[in-house]
């Protein structure tokens, strides 16, 4: 098992369901369309501040997390991101598990927003 499968758990992600998008592709990818945006950090992290139309899907909430995802479109892609990228990748890894088909991770998280 790689370091980054240690670290990140599991198996790697399959790159044709999961990209990780810099802020500058990322900002592309949800500029003037109707996506999926969720951010997975805690409610107090997202009310300092959050990008434009993200919902707050608490990752830490691990009950009320999968329930959230069962009102969004599974054929649809989603956008998620965290503080910095751990968060997020470890909620891509359960949003594939849902059954949804794509996911697009904002490298960096937040902070690099």
């Amino acid at each position: 098992m790689s370091f980054l499968s240690l670290l990140f758990g599991g198996s790697p992600l399959d790159p044709e369901k999961f990209e990780v998008l810099d802020s500058n592709a990322f900002k592309a990818a949800i500029r003037n369309k109707k996506v999926q945006l969720v951010d997975v950090r805690t409610p107090g992290e997202y009310r300092a501040g959050h990008i434009g139309k993200a919902i707050n899907i608490d990752w830490f909430q691990k009950g009320s997390f999968e329930k959230s995802f069962e009102k969004l479109n599974k054929n649809k892609p989603v956008y998620v991101y965290c503080r910095s990228g751990s968060r997020s990748r470890k909620a891509a890894r359960k949003i594939l598990e849902l059954g949804f088909e794509k996911v697009y991770d904002l490298g960096g998280g937040y902070m690099r927003w």
